[in-house]
């Protein structure tokens, strides 16, 4: 049987003389953060189209909690920020986009101030700084207690909304990017009303976010099936790193509902982590206890789980007498699960949180392909290294957002002429496989994706995923569908093989990435596993980190 991976370029049939043609100078593709001030950047220059798969506030920035990550404290410093990346990166980091994100975090926090934003202060009127897993100091900035993301979500929206020459349009599904001679000049999109468009661009700005639902657990939004970059791999994108998916050890655990976040900060405001006899266990896994880094709180959650034959651990917040008016959002939460924080335990497991790896981009946001930049959780700018330090993720949506727009911006000021337009079409060959029931698909590629490349991973559990995966892929891939429930079962597919094939590939533990089969230890582990397909193929290697010897590729 092929791997998933020989599969055809473009999901559906289309053809530019009967489709319906929009034209833009910039296409941005997501409402989060990194898609906002990507697009208020880029419309300093250009014309700017941004369309988002859902409503604009369901992206996975607007229900972040905890808060954003700047060195402005009295005590800080970017070096400092800087120092804490990179250690709980595990040293696989990319020093000069660690500086870009360190150096550019004030002014970022400075503009939001400038536009208003709601952040919390203290009783001097300073910003309130908390702190949380991996810093060393007090650095995270949060607004309306851990209503964060809502709030700065509102913000870039409320500015987008305001630009004249910015479109939004919502409910709105990339299907693919469109390639000519391997130039990326927009895409092929969906939407109920229109049915299939294609949007030219003479830029396009990729910002979709991670692929967090391909897990049974996750705290990821109901969009995150990770269609962005699948695109981008089906576009010849070069993916790096994908297998480094980083779990949040908090999330709220009722058997039967979905996953929800309990904040890190919960833990940086003093809460407690025990088991079901109220015993504080984190002490016996890592020095700074609950404010470890997240990858080794959440084997340390699942290791204890597993020693005390217990479905959870416990956050323990009764201590705190300022719980509620600080975290008024998690507080409603438990209420509705008839959880009264003030006198009860929290109960709480790992869950799939942010996907560190993504479509490979250097410090400007430009990708393998020309004309296709990308920016936030959808990328790999190589700043989290191994493990993401706790509310670094909305600065770098706004960091690299800012510059990935302004990249296109003067790419629009430099060109001559408008955007071209191409006869691009295609049309598959209908299959007479049988057709698997897409629903089951989607249930049996979260359990198994839970269970054998989640937390902990061995090579065997690994192969085996690669062979269910291709098989479910056989009888999948080859069909056209022409709705978004089919095209998201395929996106996840692929990149379920993508971060499966990965995280085979890299046989050391490092960060997030943790094999019980362990051959070496994680300095053998310094390199980036980047894969890409073109006309002759795909094909895996290992990428050097500047600076380190050559590895041979596999």
């Amino acid at each position: 049987m092929a791997s998933l991976f020989d599969t055809r370029r473009y999901l559906t049939d289309f053809d530019s003389t009967r489709t319906g043609n929009l034209f833009t100078d910039v296409l941005i593709i997501g409402s989060g953060l990194a898609g906002s001030r990507a697009a208020i950047e880029a419309a300093r220059h250009a014309s700017v189209t941004l369309i988002t798969k859902d409503r604009f506030d369901r992206s996975a920035s607007f229900y972040a909690q905890g808060g954003i990550a700047a060195a402005i404290g009295p005590k800080d410093s970017p070096t400092k920020h800087f120092d804490d990346t990179l250690r709980v990166g595990a040293n696989l980091n990319r020093k000069d986009a660690i500086h870009l994100l360190v150096d550019n975090g004030p002014a970022r926090i400075e503009e939001l101030i400038e536009w208003n934003t709601e952040l919390d202060r203290n009783d001097h009127n300073d910003l309130a700084l908390t702190r949380e897993g991996g810093h060393s100091v007090h650095r995270v900035i949060h607004a309306r207690g851990d209503r964060t993301g809502q709030e700065l979500v509102a913000k870039l929206e409320s500015r987008v909304r305001a630009t004249e020459n910015i479109r939004v349009f919502e409910n709105c599904f990339l299907i693919d990017f469109i390639t000519v001679d391997g130039v990326c000049m927009g895409a092929v999109t969906y939407n109920q009303k229109h049915g299939h468009q294609l949007i030219w661009a003479r830029q396009t700005i990729l910002c979709s976010g991670g692929c967090g639902q391909v897990w049974r657990e996750t705290t990821n939004p109901p969009v995150a099936t990770g269609d962005g970059i699948a695109a981008a791999f089906r576009a010849g994108a070069k993916i790096c790193n994908v297998e480094l998916m980083q779990f949040h050890p908090t999330t709220l655990y009722i058997a039967g509902a979905g996953r929800s976040l309990i904040s890190e900060a919960v833990r940086g405001e003093g809460a407690y982590l025990v088991d079901k006899s109220g015993y504080r266990f984190m002490q016996e896994y890592h020095k700074d206890g609950e404010l470890a880094p997240r990858d080794i709180v959440s084997r340390a959650i699942r290791n204890h789980i597993h020693k005390t034959q217990a479905n959870c651990m416990y956050l323990d917040v009764r201590h705190l007498d300022h719980f509620n008016e600080r975290f008024p959002q998690i507080t409603q939460l438990c209420a509705d699960f008839e959880i009264n924080v003030k006198t009860e335990l929290i109960p709480v497991r790992p869950s799939a949180h942010y996907m560190i790896g993504g479509v490979d981009v250097d410090l400007q946001g430009q990708s393998s392909v020309q004309g296709l930049l990308c920016c936030g959780e959808a990328a790999c700018t190589g700043v989290h290294g191994a493990n993401r330090l706790a509310s670094n993720s909305l600065l770098e949506g706004l960091v690299f957002g800012k510059i990935a727009g302004e990249k296109a911006g003067q790419v629009i000021d430099e060109a001559n002429g408008g955007i071209p337009l191409k006869k691009v079409s295609n049309q598959a060959k209908p299959s007479s496989r049988t057709e698997l029931n897409l629903s089951d698909i989607r249930n049996s590629l979260q359990s198994l994706m839970w269970h054998n490349v989640g937390i902990e991973r061995t090579g065997e559990r690994l192969i085996e995923t690669c062979e269910i995966v291709d098989f479910w892929g056989h009888y999948t891939l080859d069909k056209v569908f022409d709705e978004p429930f089919g095209w998201e079962i395929q996106n996840q597919l692929t990149l379920a093989r993508l971060i499966a094939t990965g995280a085979r590939e890299r046989a050391e533990s490092i960060g997030v990435h943790f094999r019980l089969d362990a051959t070496s230890g994680a300095n053998e582990a310094d390199y980036e596993v980047v894969v890409a397909r073109n006309e002759e193929g795909t094909r895996h290697e290992r990428r050097n980190l500047p600076g380190k010897a050559n590895r041979p590729n596999t």
